[in-house]
């Protein structure tokens, strides 16, 4: 039997990364057939306040890694937001799924109860069990930034729907 909060952790999050790349790609076809600026789409916020594309996907990134990571109780890499490009965006995707592609679901076993700490030895530290963790934090603040990103594109022009959002399931 698979644990239940790996399986409520690692296949979406695959799914939904495998789905952004699938949109950085879209996008790039896009930009490219209309002979945009690139930068134009990696920089497109839907307000200034906001993380511009570019951010929300590196974002994205670091909580599929972090919350997986966590929960397994494993040692997470270390990308250092670099990307300029959509290649780039496309590439720390793949790294990512490669991470979460290295994670076995023995390794999530009693992660509902682990105590997970957030921001540790910050007056803005918080501890939560991992299921509240997972549920409650981790998994709301990546459907937020992977949704971002898909509204930018989509405000942005390029032709996605809900399917492409989705992705395969």
């Amino acid at each position: 039997m698979t644990n239940y909060m790996y399986s409520a952790s690692v296949p979406v999050f695959q799914q939904m990364l495998d789905s952004l790349d699938q949109l950085l790609a879209k996008a790039e076809a896009h930009v490219e057939a209309r002979k945009l600026d690139p930068q134009a789409l990696l920089q497109a916020r839907l307000y200034p306040d906001m993380f511009p594309l570019l951010r929300q996907v590196q974002i994205a990134c670091d909580f599929a890694k972090g919350v997986s990571g966590r929960l397994a109780g494993a040692e997470q890499p270390v990308f250092d937001d670099s990307e300029t490009s959509f290649a780039d965006l496309r590439a720390l995707v793949a790294r990512t799924l490669d991470f979460l592609g290295g994670l076995e679901p023995a390794a999530f076993e009693g992660s509902d109860t682990r105590e997970i700490v957030l921001r540790p030895g910050t007056p803005k530290e918080r501890k939560l069990a991992g299921q509240a963790y997972l549920l409650s934090y981790g998994l709301p603040q990546f459907f937020f930034h992977a949704t971002t990103a898909y509204a930018l594109l989509r405000h942005s022009g390029v032709e996605i729907g809900k399917r492409d959002f989705m992705g395969s399931y």
